[in-house]
């Protein structure tokens, strides 16, 4: 394991991602590793293993781009939420201490991929127009499934199923889940319900109002259309390198608070 190339990639315009990347290059020294200390703006390849400090869109990102390279990506959180995140500045030593010692699991993640982009959380489709509500007509494999009335579509792997496609009323999948979900945002009609399928199948959204529409990945990047647009499962798997603690459920109760009663007022 200290054989291996690492790097630590950092959001600088996080607070106090300056102050975490100098403790963790700190860590690392006293192990006898360098590590090479990357901008997220600025990735690069090479690494057998890369740290990532920042919130679930910095993880994201890094995590897209080291996908192609089969690189694991293990996330620090300074961000809100941290649901990518296996450790926190406070537990930062002990966890250095268990992936040096191999004490971790290393997790493939689907990814969906639409011409040039990817994305590991999701595709989002909306008008270019804000709070426009649209006509979209979704096929599967080629055929007609349904027309949505709706304010935009979401397209979510079981990794990003936790992420905007869980607030607009998706269902959570398990990450280990073969599976894509698809999500229709504040739909207009009572009958229009999210489907999920398998992951192999490649899904084509259509408009014929002539509009220009944005596609989102991530919500990180985005291109215009005006047409269709074609998502499908990408050529690679994201790999994020995880602590063996209690799973994803665990994850589920102790991020979104599962299940748990609300407090009483």
């Amino acid at each position: 394991m200290r054989n291996f190339r690492y790097a630590v990639a950092y959001n600088p315009n996080i607070e106090h991602s300056r102050e975490a990347r100098t403790a963790l290059c700190s860590m690392l020294m006293e192990y006898g590793i360098s590590a090479d200390v990357l901008d997220i703006d600025n990735l690069k390849s090479g690494y057998d293993f890369v740290f990532v400090i920042g919130g679930d869109g910095t993880i994201l990102k890094s995590a897209r781009f080291y996908a192609k390279y089969q690189t694991p990506v293990f996330g620090v959180n300074l961000g809100r939420l941290g649901f990518l995140s296996q450790s926190g500045v406070d537990d930062l030593e002990c966890a250095v201490s268990k992936i040096l010692n191999g004490e971790y699991i290393v997790e493939d993640r689907l990814m969906l991929a639409s011409g040039e982009y990817s994305a590991l959380n999701d595709f989002v489709v909306k008008s270019s127009v804000s709070g426009r509500t649209s006509r979209f007509s979704l096929k599967i494999n080629e055929k007609t499934v349904c027309d949505y009335l709706a304010d935009g579509i979401i397209v979510a792997t079981p990794t990003g199923s936790t992420a905007y496609g869980l607030s607009a009323g998706g269902p959570v999948l398990v990450p280990g889940l073969q599976a894509i979900v698809i999500v229709p945002i504040c739909p207009h009609t009572l009958t229009a319900r999210p489907l999920v399928i398998p992951e192999s199948e490649k899904i084509s959204i259509c408009i014929n109002d002539g509009t220009a529409y944005c596609l989102y990945a991530d919500g990180q990047e985005f291109s215009e259309f005006s047409n269709e647009i074609q998502i499908q499962k990408s050529q690679y798997k994201a790999k994020l390198a995880l602590l063996e603690r209690g799973g994803f459920y665990s994850l589920l109760n102790d991020k979104l608070h599962w299940g748990t009663s609300p407090a009483r007022i």
